[in-house]
């Protein structure tokens, strides 16, 4: 086994992270150190970008939520060990794989359209 081989199979997450997907409305748990205490952050967001999907090692995603206005999107990698879990909140039904254009919407713009549950069991609606 090569090395490069040896380092990426060492660095992945053994426990999956969470079936999410673009346009979801997620809870990423995230520890933070605080000096000596150590804490679980709550990042709360649409999930707008997957970047080189669930298998690479430095494969992430972005998450964007708004705060007084402000937007604010934070980007976490798929296998760090900060990143202890993420709920999904809300199914979202998009059609696009990156959602950058929420940026310049304001207000109820930025809405996406919640997955209902008859649509998530037909298998024709849901990515794979």
């Amino acid at each position: 086994m090569d090395l490069i081989a040896h380092v990426t199979k060492n660095s992945l997450r053994k426990e999956p992270l969470g079936e999410f997907e673009v346009g979801d409305t997620v809870n990423v748990h995230t520890r933070i150190k605080e000096g000596e205490k150590e804490r679980v952050q709550i990042f709360t967001g649409t999930v707008i970008a997957m970047e080189k999907g669930h298998g690479a090692v430095n494969s992430t995603f972005v998450v964007r939520r708004v705060v007084s206005g402000e937007g604010v999107e934070r980007t976490f990698p798929v296998h760090s060990p900060r990143v202890m879990k993420v709920e999904v909140a809300r199914r979202g039904r998009v059609r696009r794989a990156k959602l950058f254009y929420l940026r310049d919407r304001v207000g109820k713009a930025t809405k996406v359209k919640e997955l209902m549950d008859h649509e998530a069991a037909r298998p024709d609606t849901v990515k794979t």
